[in-house]
């Protein structure tokens, strides 16, 4: 699975959304902008139609959805029902693409097989002889 990869409630159940390469090519293509472009579209509320519909649809086949199986619940969740709705987990699922998911740490990723080291001590950082003379 992609590591732009977030799943979610979202419509009728639990689904994973990603957008690697290929799908956010054809983002680019059918939103005529580039994902940060969309993304942007999508927070500050002056999002296209194809922004929701075409996010949406492509970052459920980047989950692994067939792709008439993705259109069909796009056409049934998005299509019918207020577009303001789906504003939010469109724009997750390009931040995902964009940023990676929220809660994956800072520093190198799982598939390194290492953590992040932890910040390193400054003189500027609270040393215990500080601490005991502020007491």
């Amino acid at each position: 699975m992609s590591l732009c990869a977030i799943d979610f409630d979202w419509a009728d159940g639990h689904y994973t959304f990603a957008l690697p390469i290929a799908q956010l090519e054809e983002l680019q293509r059918l939103c005529d902008a580039g994902p940060m472009v969309v993304a942007e579209r999508l927070r500050h509320g002056v999002w296209k139609i194809e922004d929701i519909h075409a996010t949406l649809r492509l970052g459920l086949i980047g989950g692994g959805m067939e792709p008439i199986a993705a259109l069909r619940l796009v056409k049934t969740y998005v299509h019918d029902r207020p577009w303001g709705e789906n504003v939010l987990p469109a724009l997750a699922i390009i931040n995902a693409a964009l940023f990676g998911k929220p809660d994956e740490p800072v520093g190198k990723s799982p598939a390194d097989g290492e953590e992040s080291d932890p910040p390193a001590r400054t003189e500027s950082s609270i040393s215990e002889t500080s601490t005991a003379s502020a007491s």
